[in-house]
């Protein structure tokens, strides 16, 4: 793995919260909490994150349980590759309990080839980046689970120790977002990091 690979999974290992966010606009925003937990999966050429979010309000209630795989793209940059679990159930609360996270395999998940992420690196001052995931252009992430289509806008910026989320449902009918980052992104900072949990 490249050092510019590493460095873009440590930057995402975490836990982050929008509490900033949520006081100063708490009509448009809720506090959430953000989990992006390191795996043990594809370790050969690639990080994998268990992602996960809740209410601060309902921390036991998490909800859209997913996977980033973190590799290189056919072309040679960095690309973000989703995955879905076949049954959100089994690993809900994964983010805060790893010994759900230690039982995921691969054969838990689904991989979505419409929600690749294209990545483009910044380089900051004092040996910072910053990491831009947008999805490629015409690609619309469209997915089916248990006999339900659903679409999502995806996309995230990341640096060393705040991510701004782009996630939003659509209407499948009219592409109109009907949940999430309907007026601007989530705006995160890391609460907790979990990058000594990364096997690099």
């Amino acid at each position: 793995m490249t050092p510019e690979l590493i460095t873009f999974g440590r930057y995402l290992a975490g836990e982050f919260e929008n509490q900033r966010q949520a006081q100063a606009e708490p009509v448009w925003y809720v506090h959430l909490r953000l989990w992006l937990r390191p795996l043990p999966l594809f370790r050969e050429d690639s990080i994998a994150l268990f992602a996960e979010q809740a209410s601060i309000i309902n921390l036991d209630q998490p909800y859209r349980p997913r996977l980033w795989r973190l590799t290189r793209s056919e072309s040679g940059g960095l690309e973000v590759r989703h995955y879905m679990f076949n049954d959100l159930k089994s690993v809900q609360g994964a983010g805060k309990n790893p010994d759900i996270l230690r039982k995921i395999s691969l054969e838990d998940l689904t991989f979505l080839p419409t929600c690749t992420l294209a990545v483009q690196v910044h380089t900051l001052p004092d040996h910072q980046y910053q990491f831009i995931a947008q999805p490629q252009p015409e690609q619309r992430c469209q997915f089916t689970y248990e006999g339900t289509t659903y679409q999502v806008a995806l996309g995230f910026e990341v640096t060393s120790h705040s991510l701004k989320t782009y996630d939003k449902g659509l209407d499948p009918g009219t592409g109109k977002g009907i949940w999430g980052a309907l007026l601007g992104p989530y705006q995160y900072e890391k609460k907790r990091d979990f990058s000594a949990e990364l096997e690099v």
